[in-house]
C-alpha cells in the first residue's frame, strides 16, 4: 500500500506539476508562437476548415486537429499561453490513462507505467506545448491499444483502433499509419509467419468496416481542404509525406526549412528525449534478460509489442535526415510498457529517484524562464514594451512570437512602401545586424537610440520628419 501511494504520488506530482506551469512562460519561437498564432487566426477569422499561416495565407503543413485544440480553448477560456497549452495536456494525460489501462489489461502495474510516461523528458514538455505531437501520440495510443486488445478477442477494441487512425490522421497525417504498420506488421509477422500475419489480419479485425470508419471521420476535412485551397494535398502528400524524409535540408517546405541531421541521429535523439528512462531500460533489460523471457513467454506476445511500439518512430526516421527530437515521441508509451514488464516491487527507491528528475527540472526551468534569469527565445517582453497604436516592423524574418503577441499587427518589412503613411512605426531587427539595418532609415527618419530589447533583437521608434 505504501508503494501505490508513492506512486500515485510521484504521478499526480507529474501531471500536476506540468499543469501549473503551462502559463509562466511565453509561447517559444519557432514551432509554439507559430501554432498559437493559427489558434488565434482561426478564432479571429471564424475559419474552422482551413488553418491560416497569416492572414488570407493557408497553412498546408499540417492536419488542424492540433490547432482546432487550441481554438476551442480560446473560444472558451480566452486567449492565453495556458488556454492553448491546455488541450495538449489534456491529451498527454489521455495518453498516461490510456497506457496505464493498458498496462493492468495485460497483468502488470499500471502506475509504474503511468509515472514512467509522465515523467519522460519528450513527454513531460509535449504535454502541455502548442505543437502536433501530442495529438499524434494520442491517435497512435488508441491505435496500438485499440490493435492489440482486438487480436486478443475484443472486436470492439479494434473499432477503437480505426478511430485512434483516424485521429493520427487528422493530427499529422498518414504518417500516422505509418508508424502504426511498422509497429503491428513485423510483429504480426514473428507470432504467425508471413502468410498467418495476413490471415490474422483478415480473422481477427473489422478491416472492412474499421477502414469505412476511419475514412467516415478523417476523409472529409482532406476533400474539403483541397476543395477550399486546391493544391493543398499534392503539397501535404508529396512534399510532407515523401520529400520532407527523402530530402536532406528539403527546400520546398512553404514554412520553414528542412532539418538537415546526419542519417541516424534519430537514435541519439531518443537517447536525449527519452531521459532518464532512455538509460535505465537497456540496464534493466540486459540485467534482468532472464526474467524478460521468461514474460514474454507468457504474456502472449505482450512483451514484442511494446518494444516495436517503441521502436517504430526510430525505424521510420532513422534513414530520414529532416528530423526533430519530437518525433520520438509517438513511441513513448511502448518504453513505459517496458519498464512495467521488466519491474519488480524491490526497484520502488530508485524508480522514484528517477521519476523524480524530470519534474524537478521542469520546476527549475520554468523559475529561470518566468523570472528572465535564462534568456527565453520568444519576443512576448519585447512586444509588450512597445505602444500597439504604433506599426511595427521587422527585418527578415519576423519572428512567429512576434507575430502572435502583436495579434498579428507585426509585419515583415519587405519594402519601404509599407512605410508610407504611418506619421511614426517601430523596427526590429537582430542585434548583430541593428547598425546595418537601421543606418538607411536613420538618415531619413527622426529614429529614437533603443526603445526596447530583449536577448537577440532591438527595437527603435522611427518618426517621419515634418
Amino acid at each position: 500500500m505504501a508503494k501505490g501511494r508513492t506512486l500515485w504520488i510521484l504521478l499526480i506530482g507529474a501531471l500536476v506539476i506540468r499543469l501549473l506551469t503551462l502559463g509562466l512562460y511565453p509561447l517559444m519561437d519557432t514551432t509554439e508562437s507559430r501554432y498559437g498564432e493559427m489558434a488565434r487566426l482561426m478564432v479571429e477569422t471564424g475559419n474552422w476548415l482551413t488553418p491560416l499561416y497569416d492572414y488570407g495565407v493557408p497553412f498546408w503543413g499540417k492536419p488542424p486537429l492540433f490547432t482546432w485544440m487550441s481554438a476551442v480553448s480560446v473560444e472558451l477560456f480566452g486567449l492565453s499561453e495556458f488556454t492553448l497549452r491546455f488541450p495538449h495536456w489534456i491529451a498527454g494525460v489521455l495518453v498516461v490513462i490510456g497506457t496505464a489501462w493498458f498496462a493492468k489489461k495485460n497483468g502488470y502495474n499500471p502506475l509504474v507505467a503511468a509515472v514512467v510516461l509522465s515523467t519522460t523528458l519528450v513527454f513531460s514538455i509535449s504535454a502541455g506545448a502548442v505543437m502536433t505531437d501530442m495529438a499524434l501520440t494520442l491517435g497512435l495510443a488508441m491505435a496500438m491499444i485499440g490493435f492489440y486488445q482486438c487480436w486478443r478477442g475484443e472486436t470492439f477494441m479494434g473499432y477503437i483502433g480505426f478511430i485512434g487512425l483516424a485521429v493520427g490522421l487528422l493530427a499529422k497525417g498518414p504518417v500516422a499509419i505509418v508508424l502504426f504498420g511498422l509497429a503491428v506488421f513485423p510483429w504480426m509477422v514473428i507470432q504467425h509467419g508471413i502468410i498467418g500475419a495476413f490471415v490474422e489480419l483478415w480473422r481477427r479485425f473489422p478491416l472492412i468496416k474499421g477502414t469505412l470508419l476511419m475514412l467516415v471521420i478523417a476523409l472529409p476535412w482532406y476533400l474539403m481542404a483541397e476543395q477550399a485551397t486546391p493544391g493543398f494535398i499534392d503539397y501535404f502528400i508529396v512534399g510532407e509525406h515523401f520529400k520532407r524524409f527523402v530530402e536532406p535540408g528539403w527546400t520546398g517546405d512553404l514554412y520553414g526549412s528542412g532539418h538537415q541531421e546526419p542519417k541516424g541521429k534519430i537514435w541519439f535523439f531518443w537517447v536525449l528525449a527519452v531521459l532518464p528512462w532512455s538509460l535505465i531500460l537497456p540496464v534493466l533489460m540486459l540485467v534482468r534478460a532472464k526474467f524478460g523471457l521468461e514474460q514474454a513467454k507468457q504474456n502472449h506476445g505482450f512483451s514484442s509489442f511494446a518494444l516495436w511500439w517503441a521502436l517504430s518512430p526510430l525505424v521510420l526516421f532513422t534513414v530520414s535526415s529532416n528530423i526533430l527530437p519530437t518525433y520520438v515521441l509517438p513511441g513513448t508509451s511502448g518504453v513505459a510498457l517496458l519498464i512495467a514488464i521488466f519491474w519488480k516491487k524491490k526497484d520502488m527507491l530508485w524508480l522514484s529517484i528517477a521519476a523524480l528528475i524530470v519534474p524537478v527540472a521542469l520546476i527549475a526551468a520554468t523559475y529561470l524562464l518566468a523570472t528572465g534569469k535564462v534568456a527565453d527565445n520568444s519576443d512576448k517582453r519585447l512586444i509588450a514594451e512597445l505602444d500597439p497604436e504604433v506599426k511595427t516592423f521587422y527585418f527578415r524574418p519576423r519572428s512567429y512570437s512576434g507575430q502572435f503577441y502583436s495579434f498579428g499587427q507585426a509585419k515583415q518589412l519587405k519594402s519601404d512602401d509599407q512605410l508610407v503613411g504611418h506619421n511614426e512605426f517601430y523596427l526590429i531587427t537582430y542585434k548583430e545586424r541593428a547598425e546595418r539595418d537601421f543606418a538607411p532609415y536613420q538618415e531619413r527618419y527622426q529614429c529614437s537610440d533603443t526603445v526596447a530589447e530583449n536577448f537577440d533583437r532591438v527595437a527603435i521608434l522611427c518618426k517621419t520628419p515634418e
